[in-house]
């Protein structure tokens, strides 16, 4: 049993990091493209539409951000607490609301700053 969660372990870990490169090169190839459509001279209406604010750009970062730290808080204290690995379900409950947290405290910073702007 314990063979086949270190194979499936692995398996999700080497799908991960492609994932993380493939997004890694989307955004730099993004990012370039939007530099030579406004390096490229006067840019009018219809070209301002295709490219999106950059205030996006950051709530995007800024929620990444609040995301794996809330994450690394739910591995952090997931090695305080004793549970049975064989058996509990703990692990994924905690570490799921971590998650649900970090996106929560997401939405309201997002949602906060809507309201001054």
């Amino acid at each position: 049993m314990f063979a086949i969660i270190e194979t499936l372990g692995s398996f999700i870990m080497i799908i991960s990091v492609f994932a993380i490169i493939a997004a890694v090169i989307t955004s730099f190839l993004n990012y370039r493209l939007k530099k030579r459509i406004l390096d490229a001279g006067p840019v009018d209406e219809n070209t301002l539409k295709l490219i999106p604010a950059y205030s996006r750009m950051n709530t995007e970062m800024l929620k990444w951000g609040v995301i794996l730290l809330f994450a690394g808080l739910g591995l952090i204290v997931l090695e305080y607490i004793p549970y049975d690995v064989e058996k509990s379900t703990l692990p994924y409950g905690i570490e799921t609301v971590f998650i649900a947290i970090g996106f929560l405290v997401y939405f309201y910073i997002v949602k906060n700053k809507q309201h001054q702007d």
